[in-house]
């Protein structure tokens, strides 16, 4: 690589790690913890690509994008942020950031992205419009990789005119989805109509139908389920929308392709919905958000006039063990529940185990998923995964991520297996103990002697 970046970070670790990688890449580095320092560098002409972290002692990174672009136009600018929300890709996105990752970031990757940004050819940029009448509280929570990776695609589509299938089982938030794509794009102030089945019954439904959605947004939830003949009429509304052409969002819980096998959904209509494909994961695929979620709608019972509440750490437990066949909607009923019906400030996990225990049986799901062989499982896993992110290839790196994926909790379960004993755990998993110990410590994983499990 050559030319000059500037990094603000407040983080002395992120500035040296950054400094020397960029360094030895051939870069030269001005590296600061403050803002004010970073837009009177940018002022003066110096750098041909800025790293910035979001939350900075004396302002925030997003609040300096449009005027970098005033006074350096075309410079490329790399946001970094702990604050891993939706939120922040889209502010990214709508800022005109070159590019944008959230915290912790594989180094490796910002290499490779900060080159890119090194060779682009500079381009002319505005400040983006003042947003008016939206959401502030955006109702999509999570800071796991997946989901991560699924607001980066949001903010991608987000004002481009490309169809938009989103794919996830029930209760995952594909309407929400399809709201924040509206809300925080281009048409945001034009309507956001969800198409019925009853909407496209007649022969007028659909003329009907675009004089409502005018040139906004047009969600046909669970495309699937219509028939042949409304899916027909929604293949010839894509084609002649007229005047005032809509954006067209749609939802499905099922596999599309299975059903164009089955012939429940049409090929032509698969193809013009599906210009991007998004999937969402499902709750026991981000276990790691559940206390996150569970916080947030707490907060959100309180905000509405409930009384306080938090989860013990057993019932944080028993949520983060519970396989969630119902995903997020699920979890916020239960929460709801539990802050009308809990007797003290913190939540027990026996008041959790009764409002769980009034939920769907788990026992078919387990079942069903037992018939499956973990290749299959982790293909359909890795699947998705390349899904989430569109048209382009996933952060390099896979390869040792996946594995680390995998390696924790076989690991943590066999630990919990053997009681916290190493030797023996070692010898479960076929390893030298000294190795098992250096994984432990790499992969921050906590060992509590405790009674053996078998």
């Amino acid at each position: 690589m050559d030319g000059t970046v500037l990094v603000a970070d407040d983080d002395r670790t992120i500035r040296t790690v950054l400094t020397q990688a960029l360094t030895r890449a051939g870069c030269k580095v001005h590296a600061t913890s403050s803002l004010t320092t970073l837009m009177r560098w940018v002022g003066e002409g110096k750098g041909d690509v800025v790293i910035s972290d979001v939350m900075m002692p004396d302002g925030n990174g997003l609040e300096m994008l449009p005027k970098i672009a005033e006074d350096r136009p075309g410079l490329p600018v790399i946001v970094i942020s702990a604050q891993n929300t939706i939120m922040t890709a889209i502010k990214a996105a709508e800022a005109e950031a070159y590019d944008y990752l959230p915290k912790p970031f594989d180094l490796p990757d910002l290499m490779k992205r900060t080159a890119r940004a090194l060779e682009a050819r500079p381009q002319s940029r505005s400040a983006p419009e003042e947003s008016e009448g939206r959401p502030d509280d955006l109702p999509l929570v999570g800071r796991t990789a997946v989901m991560q990776a699924l607001y980066r695609v949001v903010a991608r589509v987000m004002n481009t005119d490309l169809p938009v299938l989103i794919w996830g089982e029930s209760g995952t938030g594909k309407s929400l989805i399809a709201r924040a794509i509206h809300d925080f794009s281009d048409r945001r102030n034009l309507p956001f109509i969800t198409a019925s089945s009853e909407d496209l019954q007649d022969l007028e439904g659909p003329a009907r139908l675009l004089a409502r959605v005018k040139s906004g947004t047009l969600l046909v939830e669970e495309v699937a389920d219509l028939p042949a003949e409304l899916q027909a009429r929604l293949v010839h509304m894509m084609d002649t929308p007229g005047e005032f052409a809509p954006r067209f969002l749609a939802t499905s819980q099922t596999d599309l392709n299975a059903d164009m096998e089955a012939g429940k959904m049409r090929k032509d209509l698969y193809y013009r919905l599906s210009g991007a494909t998004l999937s969402v994961p499902a709750l026991r695929e981000r276990v790691d958000d559940i206390p996150i979620l569970a916080m947030h709608f707490l907060a959100k019972s309180e905000a509405a006039g409930a009384a306080p509440r938090q989860l013990s750490r057993e019932a944080n437990e028993i949520f983060r063990n519970y396989s969630w066949p119902g995903n997020v909607r699920q979890l916020e009923n239960a929460i709801r529940r539990l802050g009308l019906t809990s007797r003290a400030a913190e939540i027990t996990a026996s008041e959790v185990e009764q409002v769980l225990g009034a939920q769907p049986d788990l026992e078919p799901m387990r079942a069903a998923g037992n018939t499956e062989k973990l290749g299959a499982s982790v293909e359909r896993h890795l699947r998705r995964y390349f899904d989430l992110h569109g048209n382009m290839l996933p952060p390099e790196g896979l390869y040792a991520r996946i594995l680390r994926e995998v390696e924790a909790p076989l690991i943590e379960i066999s630990l919990e297996a053997t009681g916290g004993n190493q030797a023996k755990c070692a010898d479960l998993l076929g390893i030298n103990r000294n190795t098992l110990r250096k994984k432990i410590t790499d992969l921050d994983i906590e060992v509590t002697r405790r009674r053996k499990l078998m």
